[in-house]
């Protein structure tokens, strides 16, 4: 057994189809303050095959030193657009026929390994603020919650690591 090289690894990730309905898929960074937790979630966006990362408030854009640093240049090749503000973003993509999913605790939302997304053509996954989550203003536009099951003292993760667990389990339904 050998390790792979970084160049056999990309080849294998580049003769490699992510899943069509991954394709579709969208993520909303609304109001997430670290940039490097946003260049982390470029780089998961990117693994995963995501169609389009919707940066929306405050969360910062490239280019940036700080999101290149943990994307290592994933921004580059996933797309992404700006709003400014949640309701904007959340509209566009409702009247775009998304499905929307806020991954929040809430007292409606569904375990992550419950989600049923077999009917949802198109999806955005929202995600919020490291401390504060998704932002009260926009809750009542997001269709369905989705909540990690976690079994430890801590009540959340990090929401860049959120993110990558999030769209590993949409990997994982759509393939």
């Amino acid at each position: 057994m050998n390790k792979l090289t970084t160049k056999e690894i990309l080849e294998e990730n580049l003769a490699r189809e992510a899943p069509a309905k991954l394709g579709s898929v969208k993520v909303l960074v609304h109001n997430i303050r670290s940039l490097h937790n946003v260049g982390s979630i470029f780089r998961s966006a990117d693994a995963f095959g995501i169609s389009e990362v919707i940066l929306s408030g405050y969360s910062a854009t490239p280019p940036r030193d700080e999101i290149n640093k943990t994307a290592i240049g994933a921004e580059e090749f996933v797309e992404w657009s700006h709003y400014e503000t949640g309701t904007e973003a959340l509209t566009k993509l409702k009247e775009d026929g998304y499905h929307i999913i806020g991954l929040e605790q809430t007292t409606n939302s569904t375990p992550l390994p419950d989600l049923d997304i077999s009917t949802s053509a198109k999806i955005c996954l929202v995600l919020g603020n490291e401390v504060t989550g998704i932002d009260e203003d926009i809750l009542h536009l997001i269709d369905e919650f989705v909540a990690i099951p976690q079994f430890g003292h801590k009540h959340s993760l990090n929401v860049s690591v959120a993110a990558g667990v999030t769209l590993y389990a949409l990997l994982d339904k759509l393939w």
